[in-house]
């Protein structure tokens, strides 16, 4: 097995990602196809970190648009994200890969509460860390989560696993087929740009704390993997262009 070129990453997951084709809900067999991803890339010796969104369960942007409160929409949003989390964690340990739950809601009849130095011991201890519930805060995504803990537990990169997407383009590949897809980005020109990368609080937070980021699609097989080992993919945000 080839040893990764990284001590520690954050791999966020998209919710979308956790249906597979169904489109909605937790798709069992996409999530024990992520775990068995995960398990590989922890056999070359990085330690794994990971966020998940809630966007196959709910979304408080689009519940906020049909009018409800927003911080209670965002709240609902932060419970499916724990139910993501419990859903990779069960899948991970199916493969015998010790993993904890850490929720920034405190909940301890499910999970462990936020705690940075505990989170750290748990991944030098060759654990998967799974961030649950967002922030704990409304208005804020699972992108600048992603950001947060990144900077909080020193993690070398952000690797963005995306649904239907495998890079960053300069505009959307399914309407223009004539979408340019970067190799290399800095951070400046996605704030510049307006590109789709992550929201701009948590691009903002990885430029200032100079934590690069590589965006690429789950949906191809071994793609995590890759992206651990350093491989040529998807596109590189913050990193040292030539």
């Amino acid at each position: 097995m080839e040893q990764s070129i990284y001590k520690r990453v954050v791999l966020k997951i998209s919710g979308e990602a956790m249906a597979g084709n169904v489109g909605y809900g937790i798709d069992p067999l996409t999530v024990d196809a992520i775990a068995r991803e995960v398990k590989k890339s922890r056999e070359t010796g990085v330690q794994i970190a990971m966020v998940v969104g809630g966007g196959n369960i709910w979304r408080g942007l689009a519940g906020s648009a049909k009018g409800m409160d927003r911080a209670t929409a965002d709240y609902m949003g932060m419970l499916a994200t724990i139910m993501n989390s419990l859903a990779l964690q069960d899948a991970l340990e199916q493969y015998d890969v010790d993993t904890r739950v850490q929720t920034a809601i405190e909940m301890r009849q499910i999970a462990e509460p936020y705690i940075r130095r505990r989170a750290i011991r748990h991944l030098e201890k060759g654990r998967v860390v799974i961030f649950a519930a967002g922030t704990g805060n409304p208005y804020f995504s699972t992108d600048t989560t992603a950001a947060l803990r990144a900077a909080e537990i020193e993690a070398d990169v952000i690797l963005m696993a995306k649904k239907n997407a495998d890079g960053v383009y300069d505009c959307d590949p399914r309407n223009n087929p004539n979408a340019k897809k970067f190799k290399e980005l800095d951070y400046i020109e996605v704030l510049q740009r307006g590109l789709a990368v992550m929201d701009s609080t948590a691009t903002s937070l990885c430029m200032d704390n100079k934590i690069p980021m590589i965006v690429f699609s789950i949906d191809e097989p071994g793609n995590i993997l890759k992206a651990v080992l350093g491989k040529d993919i998807g596109t590189i945000v913050g990193g040292n262009k030539n």
